[in-house]
């Protein structure tokens, strides 16, 4: 089933809107005997241990996200320890609590509900010290379980069209989602998450990367189908968020057809429940093969023109950013639970915003800085910037104003009724001209506006935790958020939040 029109993404964006009615209509209630694992455990599979890497890389949070640190020379190879560090600092386990315990258990990438939908397939050349082949990262152990044995890039390389990126890479992370594993919780809604979290990953991986030295990029035009196959995924089930392509240098094979896999798995739940709506908006963004994924990449619309709103704020050369190591950062973020009502520094909220502006190397995007979202700022609390409501002009590096005053209040319900939205210093909302994206990329384009706007997420959280803040993401009221900033409900979707503040536990400090 081909990529459509836009329809099918403009059906579920609007049927799974939270409203006040919404939430009247259906209440949900937490089935907590039948939560599913956070992990796939395959059976019988051979194991590759990853060896644990702990050198840091001496590349701060910006130089990191905008892969400005040192290059790897031309004849570096990534080997066993790469992969390690790449999946390790965007999917691994960074810290247990003794005794164990699933709530307690931390990841390296924040996801929502802590249920940990997304998984990382690894697809690789000899590397030498690990046989080419198609791996499964397992974060509960740190190590790869081998699906199929031999150099299967070609695949990955037909199915993207020939993306050179995707061709010439030694390693190809192919992120995927088990769909249970969020919609548990979050229902139908939970195909939104897909992309959310899927993003917040690939912010740290392309962060890792950056660090590390190795070239990275994402890449959303694929044939589904091929990947599915390859990776033994059940497109009832699960489907492909992305392709990472890492490295250089390595040309992949001719494409060859492979083998049907059966695999056993252990259940993730008593019970798992489907919800049809999900399958019905990843199928009908469906591209059958790489002639199709040729013609649709770099189909982004073109930029939205800045608004000419006066005042603005003009924030100029950026200020020095923490020179903190990027892999100390990721092993102490968090998930804020609370926010003191303090002040956070103007020139933290450049920060912000600098990480979340900074390009993407991205097949769907016209050129790495044009994002599919835009970013919408509720200003609660900033030294040297007045309380209201802003949009970020990033090429113009300044703030407009849309309208003045403090409404923490506001924030607060616009936010799901959650204290979070109130607290914090600001509320930055992603938002995506989604009539424009349709028209431009087809229901496929949902799924790159809702990805960017998890990047955009995902490296204000490394921004906030770089300069000791905290962050968290929240859910919201879609069209009432619209509204709140003057937008056409109708039109423009938002598609991520993320709350940033002073965390209410240094208050005694």
């Amino acid at each position: 089933m081909a990529n459509d029109d836009g329809t099918a993404a403009r059906a579920f964006h609007e049927a799974t809107k939270h409203s006040f009615e919404s939430l009247h209509r259906e209440p949900h209630f937490l089935d907590w005997d039948n939560l599913p694992t956070p992990y796939k455990v395959y059976k019988g599979l051979p194991l590759e241990p990853l060896p644990a890497g702990t050198d840091a890389a001496g590349v701060s949070v910006i130089e990191a996200v905008r892969a400005s640190g040192p290059a790897r020379p031309d004849e570096a190879r990534l080997d066993r320890l790469a992969i390690a560090r790449l999946l390790h600092f965007a999917l691994g386990v960074l810290r247990r609590p003794v005794g164990g315990g699933r709530w307690h258990e931390f990841r390296a990438a924040p996801c929502t509900g802590a249920l940990y939908h997304v998984d990382a397939y690894v697809v690789t050349a000899d590397l030498g010290d690990l046989a080419a082949g198609v791996y499964h990262y397992s974060p509960r152990d740190a190590s790869l379980r081998t699906l199929r044995a031999g150099d299967w890039r070609g695949v990955l390389a037909s199915s993207s069209g020939g993306e050179p990126s995707v061709s010439h890479a030694p390693v190809i992370v192919v992120l995927a989602s088990t769909y249970w594993r969020n919609s548990w919780k979050y229902r139908r809604r939970a195909y939104r998450h897909v992309f959310w979290d899927g993003g917040t990953v690939i912010a740290q991986l392309l962060a890792q990367a950056g660090a590390d030295g190795w070239p990275a990029n994402v890449v959303l035009g694929f044939a589904d189908r091929a990947l599915e196959q390859l990776c033994a995924l059940d497109p009832e089930r699960e489907g492909v968020i992305a392709l990472i392509p890492v490295g250089s240098g390595a040309t992949a094979p001719g494409a060859a057809v492979p083998p049907f896999l059966s695999l056993e798995t252990e259940p993730l739940s008593p019970h798992e429940h489907s919800y049809p709506e999900i399958i019905e908006a990843h199928e009908r963004g469906v591209l059958d093969d790489g002639r199709q994924a040729a013609a649709w990449r770099r189909r982004g619309p073109a930029p939205r023109p800045a608004e000419s709103t006066s005042p603005a704020i003009e924030f100029g050369a950026e200020t020095a950013f923490p020179a903190e190591d990027l892999d100390a950062v990721i092993r102490r973020r968090g998930s804020t639970r609370a926010f003191d009502h303090a002040p956070i520094a103007r020139s933290a909220l450049q920060h912000l915003l600098a990480a979340a502006s900074a390009a993407v190397p991205a097949d769907y995007r016209r050129a790495p800085d044009q994002s599919l979202v835009d970013l919408y700022l509720v200003v609660n609390a900033v030294d040297d910037v007045e309380p209201g409501a802003y949009r970020w002009d990033a090429a113009g590096r300044r703030l407009e104003r849309l309208w003045r005053g403090e409404r923490r209040r506001d924030a607060g319900i616009l936010a799901l009724g959650q204290a979070l939205g109130a607290d914090a210093a600001v509320d930055v909302y992603a938002v995506a001209d989604l009539e424009a994206v349709l028209a431009a990329m087809g229901t496929r384009g949902y799924r790159a506006a809702t990805l960017d706007g998890g990047i955009a997420g995902g490296r204000m959280y490394l921004a906030a935790y770089a300069d000791r803040l905290g962050a968290t993401g929240l859910t919201f009221f879609d069209d009432d958020v619209a509204r709140f900033f003057g937008l056409d409900p109708r039109r423009f979707g938002v598609m991520f939040l993320t709350a940033v503040g002073v965390p209410a536990r240094r208050r005694a400090g």
